[in-house]
């Protein structure tokens, strides 16, 4: 396996950052350009997900609570915004966020409690180079290269401890597994599977990234793994690649190890 993704690395011309850990014996497998950082793109969805259902349990509100969402917080890529949406619960935007990427509803809870919290929170929970510096889709931000950071060895930490269902109370826990279950985009991580295994992930991706992490539930055994693409030229293309390299771990794991059942 090891030598198959090698090859796939070496081939592209891209550049690629990866993990992929048994989290049924909590082993590494393989790491690949693990501490250097990148833009995270909607990558950093997931850590703000969880900063804000710790907040929301710390202050025992309500997952219906209703939020007021201003025309000026419309922004691209956003259900919330093709709605025209003036107000929405926590667990709508929440659920938004992550299983179609709304960028409207991010901003939102990002107000919600603000970038330092979110910061420390990512801090407080052992991630070490995942940094929320601006908005989404604050394009003036992005070109003076004030970006969203993170990396192979951040994401990978982060999706142990969801695995382990160890950040929050036990049902918050339970959906945050629900919501990454839920989303709604499969052409990267999923891409060449034809079986109807459980995936609970998050992409991400800008004109020159694309990413995709996420835990598979199989029967043979559970593990989370993922490829972050940079200096992307064809974002099809490294959709096409994280697809390759996740069938190499697939075939692996699951059918030679688990049988074909």
């Amino acid at each position: 396996m090891e030598q198959r993704i090698t090859t796939l690395i070496q081939e592209s011309p891209y550049n690629v950052h990866l993990f992929i850990k048994n989290l049924t014996t909590n082993q590494l497998l393989i790491g690949h350009q693990l501490e250097a950082s990148f833009s995270s793109a909607s990558l950093i969805k997931v850590p703000i997900l969880l900063a804000l259902l710790s907040h929301i349990e710390k202050n025992k509100l309500s997952l219906d609570s209703t939020l007021t969402i201003s025309p000026a917080d419309w922004v691209d890529f956003s259900v919330i915004s093709e709605q025209r949406l003036t107000q929405s619960t926590f667990y709508e935007l929440l659920v938004w966020m992550i299983m179609t990427s709304d960028n409207t509803a991010t901003n939102v809870l990002i107000d919600v409690v603000g970038m330092e919290y979110l910061n420390d929170y990512f801090q407080h929970i052992g991630l070490q180079d995942t940094l929320l510096q601006r908005k989404m889709m604050d394009v003036e931000q992005l070109a003076k290269g004030i970006d969203n950071r993170t990396s192979a060895r951040d994401m990978a930490h982060l999706y142990t401890q969801i695995y382990q269902q160890k950040l929050l109370s036990a049902s918050y826990n339970k959906l945050v597994i629900d919501i990454l279950s839920r989303q709604r985009v499969y052409d990267s991580l999923k891409r060449y599977l034809v079986d109807d295994v459980r995936l609970a992930h998050k992409t991400g991706g800008l004109d020159t990234v694309d990413h995709d992490v996420g835990i598979f539930y199989t029967h043979a055994v559970d593990y989370s793994m993922g490829f972050f693409i940079t200096n992307v030229t064809d974002n099809d293309q490294a959709r096409q690649l994280i697809g390759r390299l996740s069938k190499v771990v697939y075939d692996q794991l699951v059918k030679r190890k688990g049988g074909e059942g």
